[in-house]
């Protein structure tokens, strides 16, 4: 069996099942949610370093400002289109909502290869990237933040680039994913995975997986050794889980005995993969999700999982680190296995948390400590990860019990983010 993998329908058909679970959800608000505020599309030439011109297409989508200013990252990928922009802005908004922080949702990306682009092309490409949205961008009106293939180094490059557009302007609160330095916040580069690890830890205290009562000792398989699933690793390792199969782009490595992750890293560094590390065994990608394990990770890029490999699945529990890493009709094959998803709308929102935590720094001109920053991340996820069970319990109490199955914690966690932010745009009033 195939699918079509089309994001903005998964997105549309995901947000219908969970607001059909929303008493009184009137069907004007459907459509103002499933539809954007604004979508920009640009065009632009860039100087190639060998003195050839080279035409980039890129994207930034303003879901929602009910609650506040658009907040979102920007991907460089090659395969990036308008559909997965739209798609994932509208994801932010449902994720702000859960963990209760003062944005909407916005997403942005280029259509380029940044493997394949020296350092000074790609510094090009933002900066001519960021000219072209103008004051579509700003630390009121929509906040852009590091995604797929981008970091605080091109963060940097954003802000530079704001700031000179925008000259006498206290401008650091414009973009966030910063180094430090430039007015980052710290704690901010592991904030998803710091998040990710806090949000597994409440959903197995609230015992979401049954048979598995704490993190120490659970066997995990994590696809994608990047920015998050790297970071993810140390510190499931430090609270007593054994990673025993991680990937990158290039294939993955596996040790039943756990992986040591230094020996990866270092391995990778030299090499620009993770396969072959010394002491691990080789898996494909493909292979990896169907590694038995207790928890497994996706962490690098959507619809991994998808209905035409998902029965080999063979796991207690997914975590969905990566956006979008399950299509729906996969999500329907797990839960009739009784295989709990804790899906990205959770999962993955200690990033945006953290940027707004820079955000506020930023306009306080003020810097927080780390444990102050760690302490408060932690007490949003869990206040997160308890809001969705419990709506998630309340949810499949209310309905007879053949239709429980139907009920799972991504349609709980869109539930709860619909109900707010429908909530706050009826009391706002629609304008004029």
């Amino acid at each position: 069996m195939t699918e079509e993998i089309n994001l903005l329908q998964f997105a549309h058909d995901r947000f219908d099942e969970a607001a059909a679970y929303v008493p009184g959800l009137k069907q004007g608000l459907v459509e103002f949610f499933k539809v954007p505020a604004r979508s920009i599309t640009v065009c632009f030439p860039v100087m190639m370093d060998d003195g050839s011109v080279e035409m980039f297409h890129g994207y930034r989508v303003l879901h929602s400002r009910v609650l506040g200013p658009g907040k979102g990252g920007i991907r460089f990928h090659p395969e990036v289109t308008g559909a997965e922009v739209v798609s994932l802005a509208a994801l932010m908004t449902w994720k702000c909502a859960i963990v209760d922080v003062p944005f909407g949702g916005a997403k942005g990306g280029v259509r380029c290869d940044p493997k394949k682009l020296s350092e000074e092309e790609l510094r090009r490409v933002t900066r001519r990237f960021i000219s072209e949205l103008g004051d579509n961008i700003g630390p009121h009106t929509d906040i852009p933040a590091p995604d797929l293939y981008t970091d605080e180094h091109t963060m940097a490059w954003v802000f530079d680039t704001y700031d000179m557009l925008h000259p006498g302007e206290s401008n650091r609160a414009a973009v966030t994913g910063k180094p430090v330095e430039l007015g980052g916040s710290l704690g901010r580069r592991g904030a998803t995975a710091r998040g990710c690890l806090k949000a597994m830890e409440r959903f197995i205290e609230r015992g979401g997986i049954p048979g598995l009562s704490a993190l120490a000792g659970a066997r995990v398989v994590i696809q994608g050794f990047g920015k998050v699933g790297s970071v993810l690793a140390r510190l499931l390792t430090k609270s007593g889980a054994k990673v025993i199969a991680l990937s990158d782009s290039g294939g993955g490595v596996c040790a039943e005995g756990g992986i040591d992750l230094a020996a990866v890293a270092a391995h990778k560094r030299k090499y620009g993969s993770v396969v072959g590390t010394p002491g691990t065994g080789t898996v494909t990608n493909d292979d990896l999700i169907g590694i038995e394990c207790d928890i497994l990770v996706p962490a690098a890029i959507g619809s991994v999982i998808r209905v035409d490999n998902v029965d080999v699945v063979n796991t207690k529990m997914i975590v969905e680190a990566a956006n979008g890493p399950i299509t729906p009709q996969a999500d329907e094959v797990l839960r009739a296995n009784n295989i709990a998803v804790l899906p990205d709308i959770i999962a993955n929102a200690g990033g945006v948390t953290v940027s707004y935590f820079e955000w506020v720094q930023n306009l306080s001109h003020d810097q927080w400590t780390l444990e102050a920053i760690n302490r408060r991340l932690a007490e949003r996820m869990t206040n997160a990860v308890d809001t969705v069970f419990d709506k998630f319990q309340a949810l499949q109490q209310s309905v007879p019990s053949e239709e429980q199955s139907a009920i799972d914690l991504r349609l709980a966690a869109l539930t709860v983010a619909i109900e707010r932010v429908a909530k706050v745009t009826l009391q706002r009033g629609i304008w004029p």
